[in-house]
């Protein structure tokens, strides 16, 4: 920070008046660092702790987070080493539209403060000095920062677009020679110039920051990330970002990751977790059973307001190999205040709301359905464990208090001899059941029909049968499994496997 800057202070956020003085770590991340000194060896700066993560907690990937300006404050102008990047002082200039708002305060700390601009003819040079440091001390990717702030800077640089696309091909030319898995997240990035510049980039924040401490926004969180996906999910992977997973709403916001299709990551103090949730959502080796799609909204919520008009549930749907699934929440309660400029509960005690399920929710289910498919499903509900068997165009009542949710998996029922019905469901004890099956045949013999499944993870395996089945094998191993009669839900345990990413080879004989 300058020594005539204005300090921005906030007890949830960085210190927006800052700038970047150098592109490698400061003493804090430096074995045994001391404040004002660094040590010049790398394999005492950053190099050492990613190797400890890496190697100590069997972590494969390692990201840094910064601002595409460097910081948010973005570069200082004359310091040493960093002369060469040739940054000037810019003073960021807001839409009356964007003013009238929001008041943002990191937006008037830059404003106020001013902000170290790359001369976009040397932004390459930075970015690629920056990351190719990262890269060597084994960082994987960056977490780009702040890229709405280009829009506020156009001024001498031939407007915001011209400025954008710049800096956009900049980085991305950096990220491809230094992170060659196209390392890269992006956030605060939803303008029209960060989103039409970037053409390689991939993943792309798409709501508002998780924030532990306002009970106002964990609603909102779920209901924009799914309406802003419609769009955004179109040409980017929507990132729903972090969560706390010992929280009052954490299962809420597991649960909605679950179905987003989208990468699982929790920001938990060291030693403050719920385990027991986390593997709702994580395997033993790491994995995710990641749904195919972007979690979109439901065609029956496209066109109303689950968070404040008081009568609408969310519904967001996405697929697997062979099935689908749908979360539901309930979402009202609070929402963005006109007058306030910020997100306020506007009901403290919204009533229960009630909606149904149908296979249709699932908009592309009958592409992960064989020929013979006649539209029947079978759902299973996450939290009620509960099987049912749903002929087709029926639908299943739904009824949550304020922020409840449900996940239910929708499987496509086949007939697979002698009018014997099936459905594989997944691992039952997971949020996204159904992601575990990667792959399904069957084999029809005089003696009957054997289903084959290629399943991933550890635990209670469920399927429907509408017959008690014969026998049921896992790698050959011939197992005990329950089955419901009324129901039809058959059950097997599967062990953990010592394998990363392995497939169980489940047979079961009808």
């Amino acid at each position: 920070m300058d020594p005539t800057g204005t300090e921005s202070k906030s007890d949830n956020a960085a210190n927006f008046a800052n700038r970047l003085t150098n592109i490698k770590e400061n003493h804090k991340f430096q074995k045994d660092g001391k404040e004002g000194h660094r040590v010049e060896d790398p394999t005492l700066g950053l190099r050492h702790i990613v190797g400890e993560i890496k190697d100590k907690h069997a972590l494969k990937y390692v990201y840094v987070w910064h601002a595409i300006t460097g910081y948010w404050g973005g570069v200082k102008p004359g310091v040493t080493d960093m002369e060469h990047y040739e940054s000037k002082l810019a003073y960021p200039v807001s839409s009356p539209g964007v003013e009238s708002n929001e008041a943002c305060d990191c937006l008037k700390s830059i404003a106020t403060n001013g902000l170290g601009l790359v001369n976009p003819e040397k932004v390459f040079n930075f970015y690629n000095e920056l990351h190719s440091y990262l890269a060597s001390a084994g960082i994987d990717g960056v977490k780009v920062d702040v890229q709405n702030i280009l829009e506020t800077l156009g001024a001498g640089h031939g407007g915001r677009v011209k400025l954008a696309r710049k800096y956009h091909q900049a980085l991305e030319a950096s990220i491809s020679r230094n992170f060659p898995g196209n390392g890269i997240i992006s956030c605060m990035s939803h303008g029209t110039d960060s989103l039409y510049s970037a053409k390689r980039a991939a993943v792309i924040r798409a709501s508002d920051d998780f924030w532990p401490r306002d009970p106002a926004s964990h609603t909102i969180h779920i209901a924009s990330v799914a309406y802003n996906t419609i769009f955004l999910g179109e040409f980017m992977q929507p990132d729903w970002d972090m969560f706390h997973s010992l929280h009052p709403m954490a299962e809420y916001h597991a649960a909605a990751r679950a179905v987003g299709g989208c990468a699982i990551y929790v920001s938990d103090k060291p030693g403050h977790h719920d385990f027991t949730l986390l593997k709702k959502i994580v395997l033993p080796d790491g994995s995710i059973l990641r749904a195919k799609l972007p979690g979109r909204p439901t065609r029956d919520c496209l066109f109303s307001d689950p968070a404040r008009d008081g009568k609408s549930l969310l519904k967001i749907w996405n697929l697997n190999e062979f099935s689908g699934v749908v979360g539901v929440f309930n979402c009202q309660g609070a929402g963005w205040c006109k007058v306030g400029k910020k997100n306020l509960i506007h009901d403290e005690h919204p009533g229960t709301i009630s909606g149904v399920i149908r296979a249709k929710d699932v908009n592309y289910l009958p592409r992960v359905a064989d020929d013979t498919w006649t539209g029947d499903t079978v759902i299973f509900s996450h939290l009620g464990g509960e099987v049912v068997f749903l002929p087709k165009d029926a639908s299943i009542p739904i009824t949550l208090k304020s922020r409840e949710y449900e996940v239910f998996t929708v499987v496509p029922v086949r007939e697979v001899s002698n009018g014997v019905r099936f459905a594989p469901i997944g691992l039952i004890k997971m949020f996204n059941s159904g992601g575990a099956i990667k792959e399904m045949s069957c084999e029809k013999s005089e003696e009957g029909t054997t289903v084959v499944l290629k399943a991933c993870g550890c635990g209670l395996f469920g399927a429907y049968s509408s017959a008690r089945p014969k026998r049921i094998t896992v790698d050959s191993e011939e197992m005990e499994f329950g089955y419901e009669e009324g129901y039809g839900l058959v059950t097997v345990s599967l062990r953990f496997a010592e394998e990363e990413l392995y497939l169980w080879n489940i047979t079961i004989e009808l």
